[in-house]
C-alpha cells in the first residue's frame, strides 16, 4: 500500500513537470536571443570600438585613424583588450539577466538560480 502525501499527488507532479518544461523552453529561447545579439564597447574615448556576440565571439574592431600610432602599438593593444573585455562583460551580464528571468517563477533554492 502506498502512502500519499498531501499536495504531492500526480496532478501537482504533472504541473511541476509542465513548469519545468516551460522554463526549459524559455531558457533555450533566451539563450538563443542573447547569443545572436551584439554587444559593443569602446575605449580611449571612442578611439577603439569592439563588438562581440552573446557567444563571446569577436565580430568587429573599429579604430579611429588617430589612435594608430606606430610608436605606441602597446597602447592600441591595451585599448582593444579593454574594449573587448567590456563588450564580453555586457554579453555575460545579458545572459545572466535573461536566465534569471526565465527561472524566476520556480522558487529555486539559493544557488540554483542563474
Amino acid at each position: 500500500m502506498k502512502a500519499r502525501i498531501p499536495n504531492q499527488g500526480g496532478n501537482s507532479q504533472a504541473q511541476m513537470m509542465k513548469k519545468l518544461q516551460d522554463m526549459q523552453a524559455e531558457m533555450a529561447k533566451a539563450q538563443e536571443e542573447v547569443e545572436q545579439a551584439e554587444y559593443s564597447a569602446s575605449a580611449g574615448g571612442g578611439a577603439v570600438e569592439v563588438t562581440v556576440n552573446g557567444k563571446h565571439e569577436l565580430l568587429s574592431v573599429k579604430l579611429q585613424p588617430e589612435v594608430v600610432d606606430p610608436e605606441d602599438v602597446e597602447m592600441l593593444g591595451d585599448m582593444i583588450i579593454a574594449a573587448a573585455n567590456e563588450a564580453i562583460r555586457k554579453a555575460s551580464e545579458a545572459m545572466e539577466q535573461r536566465m534569471g528571468s526565465a527561472t524566476s517563477g520556480l522558487n529555486l533554492p539559493a544557488g540554483l538560480g542563474f
